[in-house]
């Protein structure tokens, strides 16, 4: 017991201490974490043992993907099938089999080659989703590339770890004649519980088809009943209790069959990402996988062996080098092949050219099936862990490519819309901020396009959801679902762009109800020509609430300059609409000889009218009275 507070204690003191300051010098939380665990491990010798402490650390990933399933609907993964062979596939087999040639290359048999090429063509689904997720870039172009890849190579591990086996010069499998799998006695030791040991090969597809069927089945059916029936307790940990159960049960059940634990909670997701308790499981879970995650950082830190390094320092960094070039190389590739560009190849490029973590467990099933040997096994272990230590250094990279990219002027990739709500909002800037929070506080589903990358990663790093791309563009607003859309509000800063959108939203929507920003009048007068229904000034609200308050403060009543200043509005919305069918853009205000006369009639019509209202509020208090 005090040993194990003893390494509670380094190691919450060492994250306390490390990620901070990374993330103050903009090196991103995870390299935090990895420096940290180099400094508790290989450089104060504190913690000695980490393997046991990464299994559970491992079930970050695990919980991480469950919560990337939440985010994703059934459609939207539909979707992403084609990426999903087709990148996916594409990257695995290419890397694949390049790892292998060079491997064969430097002298090492085929089966060897092989198990080392299926190693690295895995990247770091932790690392790389944390930091995308972090930056807000998760929802980008080169974002969702890059998530299709890695989720392709969490799936492929399923067929690798039946590959290796048949690749050790010990064999380790047998099959019976009846085509089920026989074990030796110390392998048994460690596959004492599974519902697929001994089974013919007909029998465990029958059980794993079974197991995730129940899964989404379950997910389907009994997720609501079972939340009601926990909301009934009335007690807040009953929701964080449910949460860990649903996680660590399915990922247990998943095991039992042979399955990835990932791959089952993500499948979990998926299912309940349409479920209106989706949100609540996410604010339960999301501290969980936070600190597995950054415990499984630290123990990769911690498990660096220096003194190998120390030994073979140009050989060992020399390879780490040269899988993040190859595969590098390899991704820049397919980037330009499916069709990424500018900033989305590079982020494509650059975040998935190291190894993963799950190169760890491919390791140490494969050293325990004597396809590698000990000592390849460990030098493997630590190219892998200084090619993920490299990462953070690789996004930063990109942050530098993605700066001479706009310096250079090169156009950024759109998203793709995957959504769609009644109502479209063009422009999230500090007008359309206020019109979007106050519809999502209120239940009602918007639509935000904007083409200011920096302010839709603000949006999603608070939580919000929000689409890069230019709001002119027709076929994104198609996609944003104007064809079925009640309202659009157009909330641009370019007044000749508002004006654009305006026009071609009731071109193609004459029952769309349009809200539109002006920056002045005349700009009011060119949107009621364009098509606008409702049409609101930059300054006009807050100008009034500023002239009630002068109205106070000069010896009115609240309620007076109340009424003033709703008889104010009213008016001149009135004058306003009359006034834009005599302004003539061809003419100018000032020679407007119609336009001018109306406007002194409107003006003294507004003061008759402000008189008249105070009037009759005399008389009646008088009245009252």
């Amino acid at each position: 017991m005090d040993s194990f507070l003893l390494q509670a204690s380094v190691f919450l003191a060492a994250t306390v201490i490390a990620v901070p300051i990374a993330a103050r010098l903009g090196l991103g939380s995870v390299l935090g974490y990895l420096l940290a665990g180099l400094a508790i491990g290989p450089g104060l010798g504190l913690v000695v043992d980490t393997e046991d402490l990464r299994h559970y650390a491992e079930f970050g990933v695990v919980m991480m993907l469950f919560l990337i399933g939440l985010e994703l609907e059934p459609r939207a993964l539909w979707a992403m099938r084609h990426r999903l062979v087709g990148l996916g596939g594409s990257q695995i087999l290419l890397t694949g089999g390049l790892a292998m040639g060079a491997a064969m290359a430097l002298g090492f048999n085929w089966q060897v080659a092989l198990a080392i090429g299926m190693i690295l063509a895995l990247s770091s689904t932790a690392i790389v989703l944390q930091t995308l997720s972090e930056k807000g870039l998760i929802q980008t172009s080169g974002g969702r590339a890059t998530f299709s890849v890695l989720l392709t190579q969490d799936i492929a591990v399923i067929p690798m770890l039946v590959i290796l086996p048949l690749l050790g010069t010990v064999p380790s499998v047998v099959l019976s004649p009846d085509g089920s799998i026989q074990r030796h006695a110390v392998e048994d030791a460690h596959h004492s519980l599974s519902l697929v040991e001994g089974l013919p090969g007909w029998g465990v597809a029958l059980v794993t088809l079974g197991v995730i069927a129940a899964i989404i089945l379950g997910g389907i059916y009994g997720a609501r009943p079972l939340f009601r029936y926990i909301h009934s307790a009335r007690l807040p940990e009953m929701f964080t209790a449910i949460a860990l159960l649903i996680v660590i049960g399915i990922g247990f059940l998943m095991m039992l069959v042979g399955l990835s634990p990932a791959l089952g909670t993500f499948l979990a997701g998926v299912v309940l990402a349409n479920s209106e308790f989706r949100h609540e499981l996410e604010s339960d879970i999301a501290p969980f996988k936070g600190l597995l995650l950054g415990l499984f950082f630290i123990t990769v830190g911690a498990g660096i062996d220096v003194e190998l390094l120390a030994q073979e320092p140009v050989s060992i960094l020399g390879l780490a080098l040269g899988i993040i070039a190859l595969k590098g190389a390899v991704l820049y590739v397919l980037a330009r092949i499916f069709g990424l560009k500018g900033r989305g190849r590079w982020l494509f490029t650059l975040g998935l050219a190291q190894a993963g973590e799950f190169g760890f467990v491919l390791i140490s099933f494969a050293t325990q099936q004597h396809v590698l040997t000990g000592g390849q096994g460990d030098r493997m272990l630590l190219v892998v862990a200084l090619s993920m230590l490299i990462t953070p250094l690789l996004f930063m990279l990109f942050h530098w490519v993605e700066s001479r990219l706009h310096e250079e002027g090169e156009e950024l990739a759109d998203d793709e819309i995957d959504m769609q709500g009644p109502v479209i909002i063009a422009g999230i800037g500090r007008f359309g901020q206020l019109v979007y929070r106050l519809l999502q506080s209120t239940g009602y589903k918007a639509v935000v396009i904007d083409r200011d990358m920096e302010t839709i990663n603000l949006m999603r790093r608070m939580g919000y959801k929000g689409f890069f791309g230019d709001p002119t563009r027709p076929e994104l607003l198609h996609a944003a679902g104007l064809d079925n859309a009640q309202v659009l509000v157009v909330a641009l800063d370019d007044p000749k762009a508002v004006n654009r959108l305006v026009a071609y939203a009731r071109r193609m929507r004459p029952d769309l109800h349009i809200i539109a920003r002006a920056k002045e009048r005349t700009h009011v007068y060119q949107l009621y020509q364009a098509g606008a229904d409702d049409i609101v000034r930059e300054v006009f609200d807050s100008a009034l609430r500023a002239g009630r308050y002068a109205l106070e403060n000069i010896g009115m009543s609240e309620y007076e300059a109340a009424i003033a200043e709703q008889t104010f509005f009213h008016q001149d919305r009135t004058n306003i609409r009359e006034l834009a069918s005599l302004w003539d853009p061809e003419v100018p205000t000032a020679q407007n000889a119609d336009y001018l006369a109306r406007a002194q009639e409107l003006e003294r019509e507004l003061e008759r009218k402000l008189y008249e209202s105070l009037e009759t509020r005399d008389k009646d208090s008088k009245d009252a009275g």
